[in-house]
């Protein structure tokens, strides 16, 4: 695969792996069994239950194992033919991918708040409304 090739499915990859991750770690389909594990992982009483649980809340570490997955099932390499291509692909889908979901956090965070912001304007309307 040319380098090209290589960098393309880079940032292709890095998509999906940033909706899985997302998804299960904000969004409401999957809040139960987030709160399940973001209680499990304050009660847990050895460490590695309360990672193994942890796991689950967080998009940056559950990224991991999504493109753990995602690396197996495609045998995407970066740069090199061997394990090492392995490692390097692993890390840098993550990072793209974290780099994804940062975007899509900031872009929700900005609709919210002009949503916010039209809903305060529509009740100081209709308020003044009232009062003539």
């Amino acid at each position: 695969m040319s380098l090209t090739q290589q960098i393309d499915w880079l940032f292709l990859l890095a998509l999906p792996v940033a909706c899985i991750a997302w998804t299960v770690t904000h969004e409401e389909v999957f809040r139960e069994p987030r709160q399940y594990c973001g209680k499990r992982c304050k009660e847990a009483k050895t460490i590695a239950e309360r990672k193994f649980f942890y796991l689950f809340t967080c998009e940056y570490c559950f990224s991991h194992y999504v493109t753990l997955a995602f690396i197996i099932l495609t045998g995407y390499k970066l740069l090199m033919p061997d394990w090492r291509g392995y490692i390097i692909a692993g890390f840098s889908v993550v990072w793209i991918a974290n780099f994804y979901m940062t975007l899509f956090g900031l872009l929700r965070q900005g609709l919210k708040l002009e949503k916010a912001e039209a809903e305060k304007a529509e009740k100081e309307v209709k308020k003044i409304e009232l009062e003539e």
